[in-house]
């Protein structure tokens, strides 16, 4: 595998010292995308594996695409101070303290989920949950809605999801209003697009393997594979970030399928809070629950799998996909749609929550400290203590 530094970079670091600096960061990757500075603290100031420009360029990329941000940034990191296998290496380190602990409170939560005292506590972060996924509407709407056409875009797909139309063909609709709605766009300046691509060999290797897996699983336990192929096309069209995924799988497991109830996956949610790693890892908890073990680790793998092979088949030519008008017009619907069904799961979730005053003040209390930038670790560890002393 030919490795690819980046010019005015020469600290290529080690595979074993890629997942170890990733692992250790990732024990404390909490607060999901504000990761990004830490990753980028890492990589350009602390080890210098790759220039400044290489970052921006890097940040730009991961907000793009569909996928968890801060997950595939790491990625980039590796894949520029050491190609594929560095790729693989930050990746799986950054991802691996999210599942272990993630896999151990499913454990516990299905040992325990009805004692009186559990009870307490997940029926105050349900309401806490709520004021989460508010904040995260109300983040995508600052980001994402700037115009009357953003808000017609958001509007539509709100529409659409809230008749319970699969929120895939929303986000693909949105796309296509995106493209003839902002198809005049100014392309930026000052790209660089000489960027040299990976052999193509390694991403086909990796794209064998997937097929391989998926046919494995396939003929071996149809449950599994049903649960991988979800949590696939749920990352694949995640963009905006990973709490993209919401209303994906919100839709689909808790809708479509049946495979749990609307309470819950709240839970799950919830706990993907307490967790480092970005807020998908709650497919960790989905895919425990229904197959145990082996279903949470699949479940994990497929729902970050699409946002790695994107990551490695897209940097050499990612420069000239973002100075296509085109591109950036379907992008800019597909991002102003998120914030439509986003809006739409914060009413279907506070639906399912028998509401009361302590209820009320957890989650207008959670809301509250999230605008003013509480990390949310405190926000969910404080909501905790406080509904079991008053639920």
């Amino acid at each position: 595998m030919e490795e690819m530094k980046h010019p005015q970079t020469d600290h290529a670091p080690s595979l074993l010292q890629l997942f170890g600096s990733f692992l250790r960061l990732g024990t404390t990757a909490f607060g999901g995308p504000a990761m990004i500075a830490y990753i980028r603290k890492l990589a350009v100031e602390k080890n210098r594996w790759i220039d400044e420009k290489a970052a921006r360029d890097g940040i730009a990329l991961c907000q793009t695409i569909p996928g968890a941000t801060a997950m595939q940034m790491t990625a980039y990191v590796g894949l520029r101070a050491r190609g594929v296998k560095g790729a693989a290496a930050s990746f799986i380190g950054f991802g691996l303290p999210a599942f272990l602990f993630m896999t151990i409170l499913s454990a516990l939560y299905i040992q325990a989920h009805t004692l009186p005292q559990v009870i307490s506590a997940f029926n105050g972060l349900q309401a806490i949950v709520v004021g989460l996924v508010a904040n995260a509407t109300l983040s995508f709407g600052k980001t994402s809605i700037k115009s009357r056409k953003n808000i017609l875009n958001a509007g539509v797909a709100a529409v659409m999801f809230w008749f319970k139309m699969n929120p895939i063909l929303v986000i693909l609709f949105a796309g296509l209003f995106g493209w003839i709605l902002y198809g005049k766009q100014t392309p930026p300046h000052g790209l660089d697009s000489n960027k040299r691509p990976y052999p193509e060999s390694s991403l086909f290797l990796l794209l064998l393997a997937t097929v391989v897996g998926f046919a494995l699983l396939y003929f071996l336990d149809q449950g599994l594979f049903d649960l991988a192929a979800l949590m696939s096309r749920i990352d694949l069209f995640a963009f905006g970030g990973g709490f993209a995924s919401v209303p994906l799988m919100f839709h689909e497991i808790v809708e479509v399928r049946r495979w749990m109830d609307s309470p819950t996956l709240l839970n799950g949610i919830a706990l993907g809070q307490v967790t480092p790693g970005p807020i998908v890892i709650t497919a960790t908890f989905v895919g425990y629950v229904l197959y145990g073990f082996w279903g949470g680790l699949i479940g994990t793998i497929a729902i970050f799998l699409p946002s790695f092979l994107i990551v490695v088949a897209i940097v050499p030519y990612f420069d000239r996909l973002r100075s296509s008008v085109h591109f950036r017009s379907v992008v800019t619907g597909v991002l102003c749609s998120f914030v439509g069904l986003l809006l739409t799961v914060t009413v279907r979730f506070a639906f399912d929550i028998p509401w009361n005053f302590p209820r009320v003040v957890l989650a207008s209390g959670a809301l509250i400290a999230l605008l003013l930038k509480v990390d949310i670790l405190w926000v969910v560890v404080i909501g905790t203590v406080i509904s079991l002393i008053v639920l």
